[in-house]
């Protein structure tokens, strides 16, 4: 997959990143970059629409309505930790916990949280995103087609 062009930052949302600390910023850039990346490398998903949800950057498939909301948050409670955040009603993150049960750091089932001195699977997160953005299309699809769809789409 080729890094695409990442469209400028909503006004909003960029105020919300740049109250964030220096290295918690880059590093929930870097999962935005990931988001807006995936996105494009599906015609089924189209153009995300940044916004804010719970005061959080979130990022919503508002043309296609092909996925479930992704949000990606830090906060000062736990200062080392950010975190990736998905609708908690969707199946996603248990669907992710059966995959990658030692992978990531689940937060019940709506988050997969970081330490800002991880090293982030990449691959993987990659895949349980783009799961994220066509969650629409593949959550009634056996648990082997949902994991084959997110991998055809990082194949483009």
């Amino acid at each position: 997959m080729v890094k695409k062009s990442t469209p400028p930052i909503n006004t909003e949302v960029a105020a919300v990143f740049n109250a964030y600390p220096g290295k918690i910023k880059a590093k929930l850039l870097y999962l935005r970059q990931l988001i807006f990346d995936i996105a494009a490398s599906s015609q089924n998903i189209g153009k995300l629409e940044e916004t804010l949800k719970w005061g959080e950057p979130s990022y919503l498939t508002t043309q296609s309505k092909s996925g479930s909301t992704i949000r990606i948050a830090w906060k000062a409670l736990h200062k080392e930790q950010y975190s990736i955040l998905f609708k908690c009603t969707a199946n996603l993150v248990p669907v992710f916990k059966e995959k990658y049960p030692d992978t990531f750091r689940f937060g019940g089932t709506r988050s997969i949280d970081f330490e800002l001195h991880d090293n982030i699977p990449v691959d993987e997160l990659k895949k349980c995103i783009a799961l994220a953005l066509t969650y629409h299309q593949n959550k009634k699809m056996p648990t082997a087609d949902r994991w084959a769809l997110a991998e055809s789409i990082l194949k483009k």
